[in-house]
């Protein structure tokens, strides 16, 4: 099986060729009603994803574990269900998916979030145990 900075940066990618595919539509017919929802695909599902992605191969110590795929099953689930809530949205539909998909994404960031706190940025050379582990790396 791929590591999980593999599944955040194919995730990337797939946001990303999906958002080009979209901007291009909506150029072509010249409707932009769908700019909010089309700018969350590339901003969160490209640019957060491969951020997420980069991360984990630059701390792999940070990759380790259940931690980084509960990470995913929020992050991603939480693109794919917000974007098309917020298209929903802006056609007159219910906030509802969108809302539900945005606490998935915030949960996800609330785990990255506890992730960097833990294990800072950057490989480290030595393993920490106790107090130490959960302390920036120097």
């Amino acid at each position: 099986m791929r590591d999980i900075a593999f599944v955040f940066f194919l995730a990337a990618v797939l946001c990303v060729t999906g958002g080009m595919i979209w901007g291009l539509q909506m150029a072509a017919s010249n409707d932009h009603s769908m700019v909010g929802a089309h700018a969350h695909l590339n901003l969160v599902g490209w640019a957060t994803m491969a951020l997420f992605g980069l991360y984990y191969r630059v701390t792999p110590q940070a990759a380790e574990g259940w931690l980084p795929r509960v990470h995913a099953g929020l992050a991603i689930p939480g693109v794919a269900i917000m974007v098309p809530g917020i298209a929903l949205a802006t056609t007159g539909g219910s906030p509802a998916v969108a809302i539900a998909g945005s606490f998935l994404t915030f949960g996800s960031m609330a785990v990255f979030l506890f992730t960097v706190v833990r294990h800072g940025f950057g490989a480290r050379s030595e393993p920490r145990h106790g107090a130490a582990a959960f302390a920036p790396a120097e």
